[in-house]
């Protein structure tokens, strides 16, 4: 009972939203012209403001039940996935332009190659808009997908996306050690740890205490340890030149016209400037 509650209350809440961006958006016109033809005394030659004002009205409402509607079927697959999804990594194997902006931002075709535990490894599409935030992620070419192993249906999850290309640190401080432990933008660590507190309901959010749930601390403090003991010295990994093999969250090799073609992507876009662009192009061109 109190679960249906709460999902009304958090429907209502969609609903509102909805209606305050679209009138945000342009919907005050039909409020506004109803508003002038009732305030002018319901003047015959005023009659077209109401039919229009009505029509633009009910067209808001519609607009923000449409939208509160698919706001509440992504809340419910975020939560299936959640509960019942597997966390994979998806390499971002291509990066097109579409010529289509929403709210001044550009939307762009990725193609992704996806591989998580349990999963056939398989190759998709997706749109998305790459924003100021979102573009160092697909630049960075990994993003953290939630994958539904029945249908291979996904959500990109942008949070944990953010952790695994180093945009966000990852310390971990072991009391036994004395010390802190540093795997920012290490893949491999990091999602073997995300799939261990996604499995024991521990959420994602800034700060993380696990001292309260030793079993869970304890898997996280091994994983921590092994990958600090694989970790080469400064000079080593200056040197490297090609990640491991067989190392699954490795970043696969793009091609030069590849680069160049996700670079005239990111001009067109206006993701970066003119001269930026220039210099970038040397550099790949150079690198040949």
């Amino acid at each position: 009972m109190t679960d249906s509650i709460e999902e009304r209350g958090a429907m209502v809440w969609r609903y509102v939203k909805a209606q305050l961006m679209v009138l945000l958006c342009g919907g005050l016109v039909g409020p506004i012209f109803l508003a002038v033809f009732f305030a002018t005394g319901e003047d015959r030659l005023m009659k077209w403001m109401f039919w229009v004002g009505l029509l633009v009205t009910a067209l808001d409402v519609l607009i923000a039940l449409a939208l509160a509607n698919y706001g509440a079927r992504a809340a419910a697959k975020t939560t299936m996935l959640e509960a019942s999804g597997v966390l994979a990594l998806a390499q971002v194997t291509g990066m097109t332009e579409t010529g289509t902006r929403i709210n001044d931002q550009p939307l762009v075709k990725l193609s992704l190659h996806v591989e998580g535990p349990g999963l056939v490894p398989f190759d998709t599409q997706d749109s998305v808009l790459a924003s100021v935030t979102r573009l160092p992620l697909i630049t960075g070419r990994k993003l953290v997908l939630l994958v539904d192993p029945q249908t291979n249906s996904y959500q990109i999850d942008w949070n944990r996306s953010a952790l695994v290309n180093g945009m966000m640190p990852a310390q971990f401080t072991l009391a036994e050690d004395n010390r802190t432990y540093d795997l920012s933008g290490q893949a491999g660590p990091l999602m073997e740890i995300m799939t261990i507190l996604k499995a024991n309901g521990v959420p994602l959010n800034g700060t993380i205490d696990i001292r309260s749930n030793p079993a869970v601390r304890q898997q996280v403090m091994n994983v921590v340890r092994r990958a600090a003991a694989r970790q080469a010295p400064p000079q080593a990994q200056m040197a490297a030149t090609a990640p491991p093999p067989g190392n699954p969250y490795a970043a696969p090799s793009v091609s030069t016209s590849q680069r160049l073609q996700e670079l005239e992507t990111l001009r067109a876009t206006g993701a970066i400037s003119e001269s930026e662009y220039a210099a970038k192009r040397q550099q790949i061109i150079s690198d040949l």
